[in-house]
C-alpha cells in the first residue's frame, strides 16, 4: 500500500487523509486555461501546484489519472455578469486578431503547453476541450431541469440556487451574500439575482453556437467543468484543484450542478492554490501586470528557476515575484545541481533503503505527504546537498530521487556555467566559421538559424564565435 497522504480540503476546511475511491489510483481534475490570451506565470503557479500533487502521488506509489481541461468557449468577458449580451473571450480575441475562434484557441493552447514544458510540468493524461463536450453539457442541463433545479427563460436556462440547500458550502457564503460575488444585477429575467446560467441563448451574430432543446445557444462557463470531469473521471472522483480565485463562483456553481444532477457528492477533496503577486498585487491579465514564462530568459532568468521559486512557498500561501526572489531561487537551484554533478552517473546501485540515505528519504516523504509541504522537503534536499556523511554518489542518487517530485531537472548543467553543445552543433559551428572566413554571409546566416533551432545562440566577436546554450 502507498504511504498515506494528508491534504487540505477546502470543502471541510481541514486536513484529511486521502482515501482513493479506487484503491491505488487517484483521479484528479484541474481547471485549465481559457485559451484566448497567453497564460502568465501567476496562472502557471496554479498548474505547478497541480503538477507537484501529481508527482507526489506517483512518487508515493499511486497511479494517477490526471485531467486538465481546455476552456475554448463559454467564458465570457465578465462571467460574474450572466449577461446575454456579453462577449465570449475567445470570440473577442478572434475579432481583435482577425482569426477564427478555433485558430485563437489552437494558438494559445499550444503557447500554454509550451510554457508548461519549459517549467517541466508533466503532461496530463487527458486534456478535454469544452467544445468537444457540448452534448454532455446539454444532458446535464436537461437533467437539472427535470429535477426542478433549473428553469428556462426564453431559451436561456438558469440554475435555481434556492433549490440546492447546500449552496455556499465550499466558499462559506450564504445565498444572500452571493449577489455581490456574482455581480448579477445586469439581468432582470432571473427568479433570484444569485441564480446563474447553465445555457445561454445565442445572439444573431454569435459565431460559436449549438442546437439544443431550447434553441441555438452556448454553454455557461461553469457547466463545462461539470461535464468534462464527470465524463473523464466518473460520477465520483478524488481531487479537484484550481486557483483560489475559482473557489467562488466557479467551483461553488460546479458543485451545485454536478451534485444537483447526480444526487450525491462527487469530489472527495477540493484543493486551491494561492495567488502569485507582483509588488504585492495579484498578477492578472485584466490589470496588465503580467509576466510570461517566455519573458523570463529575456529578464535573465532560467524558467526552471521560477519553478524553484514556486516550491519555496506552500501552495496555500501567497508568493511575491521579484527580481531578488528569482536570483535567490537561481542560487538555490544551482547549489542542488552542483551537488548532483559531483556524483558519478553510475549511481543506480545505491540502495535508497539503506542508512544514512533512508532517514533523509523518510523525512522528505513525511514532508510531501503532509499537504505538500514542499518548502520543508526542499530544506531536506539542501541538507543532502552538503551532508558530510553521504558520498557524492549517494548524494546524487538521493537528490535525483527527490527530483521526481521537485521536477527541477537537477541533472541539467548549472545556468551560466559551461554546458555541452547539443549533438551536431560543433560541426555547424565549424562550417559557419568557414563560411564567414569566405565571406559567404548567406550560408553563415542560414547556419546561425540551424544552430538556434538546436538551442545554441551565436554572437560574432573580434575573437570569433561566442555561443550560449539557450534554456529550453
Amino acid at each position: 500500500m502507498p504511504p498515506s497522504i494528508r491534504l487540505h480540503n477546502t470543502l471541510t476546511r481541514r486536513l484529511e487523509t486521502l482515501e482513493p475511491i479506487e484503491p491505488g489510483t487517484v483521479g484528479i481534475y484541474t481547471c485549465g486555461s481559457t485559451v484566448y490570451k497567453y497564460a502568465h506565470i501567476g496562472n502557471l503557479r496554479t498548474y505547478l501546484f497541480g503538477d507537484v500533487l501529481h508527482r507526489t502521488l506517483e512518487y508515493l506509489g499511486h497511479e494517477v489519472r490526471y485531467v486538465k481541461n481546455i476552456t475554448d468557449v463559454g467564458h465570457m468577458r465578465d462571467d460574474d455578469h450572466d449577461s446575454l449580451h456579453g462577449e465570449d473571450k475567445i470570440e473577442q480575441a478572434a475579432e481583435t486578431e482577425g482569426k477564427t475562434p478555433e485558430q485563437i484557441a489552437d494558438f494559445y493552447t499550444e503557447a500554454w503547453l509550451e510554457d508548461e514544458r519549459l517549467l517541466n510540468i508533466l503532461p496530463a493524461d487527458v486534456m478535454p476541450k469544452a467544445t468537444d463536450h457540448v452534448p454532455e453539457m446539454i444532458d446535464i442541463t436537461a437533467r437539472l431541469l427535470e429535477r426542478g433545479l433549473a428553469y428556462e427563460v426564453d431559451g436561456t436556462i438558469y440554475y435555481d440556487v434556492s433549490a440546492f440547500p447546500a449552496y455556499g458550502q465550499l466558499s462559506g457564503q450564504r445565498v444572500d451574500e452571493t449577489h455581490a460575488g456574482h455581480r448579477v444585477d445586469v439581468e432582470t429575467d432571473k427568479r433570484d439575482p444569485a441564480d446563474f446560467a447553465l445555457w445561454k441563448r445565442a445572439g444573431e451574430h454569435r459565431l460559436m453556437k449549438w442546437p439544443s432543446p431550447w434553441g441555438a445557444g452556448f454553454p455557461g462557463w461553469h457547466i463545462e467543468c461539470s461535464a468534462m470531469s464527470l465524463k473523464h473521471l466518473g460520477e465520483r472522483f478524488d481531487i479537484h484543484t484550481g486557483g483560489i480565485d475559482l473557489k467562488f463562483p466557479h467551483h461553488e456553481d460546479e458543485i451545485a450542478q454536478s451534485e444537483g444532477a447526480l444526487g450525491h457528492r462527487v469530489v472527495s477533496i477540493w484543493m486551491h492554490g494561492e495567488f502569485l503577486t507582483m509588488a504585492d498585487a495579484k498578477m492578472a491579465k485584466s490589470t496588465g501586470n503580467v509576466v510570461r514564462v517566455a519573458d523570463l530568459p529575456e529578464m535573465g532568468h532560467e524558467p526552471i528557476a521560477f519553478r524553484y521559486l514556486a516550491l519555496t512557498a506552500h501552495y496555500r500561501s501567497k508568493l511575491d515575484f521579484t527580481a531578488d526572489a528569482m536570483h535567490a531561487a537561481a542560487s538555490g537551484l544551482a547549489r542542488l545541481r552542483r551537488a548532483v554533478a559531483s556524483g558519478a552517473t553510475d549511481d543506480q546501485s545505491v540502495d535508497l533503503a539503506a542508512e544514512p540515505i533512508a532517514s533523509y528519504r523518510s523525512r522528505f516523504i513525511d514532508a510531501v505527504a503532509e499537504d505538500l509541504a514542499i518548502p520543508r522537503a526542499l530544506a531536506v534536499a539542501h541538507e543532502v546537498a552538503s551532508a558530510p556523511r553521504l558520498t557524492d554518489r549517494q548524494r546524487r542518487r538521493l537528490l535525483l530521487d527527490f527530483d521526481r517530485v521537485l521536477g527541477l531537472e537537477l541533472d541539467a548543467p548549472v545556468a551560466g556555467e559551461e554546458a555541452p553543445l547539443p549533438q551536431g552543433a560543433a560541426e555547424l559551428l565549424e562550417r559557419r566559421a568557414a563560411a564567414r572566413e569566405a565571406r559567404d554571409f548567406a550560408t553563415s546566416d542560414a547556419l546561425r538559424d540551424e544552430l538556434a533551432a538546436l538551442g545554441v545562440e551565436v554572437r560574432d566577436t573580434a575573437a570569433g564565435q561566442e555561443t550560449t546554450i539557450r534554456w529550453t
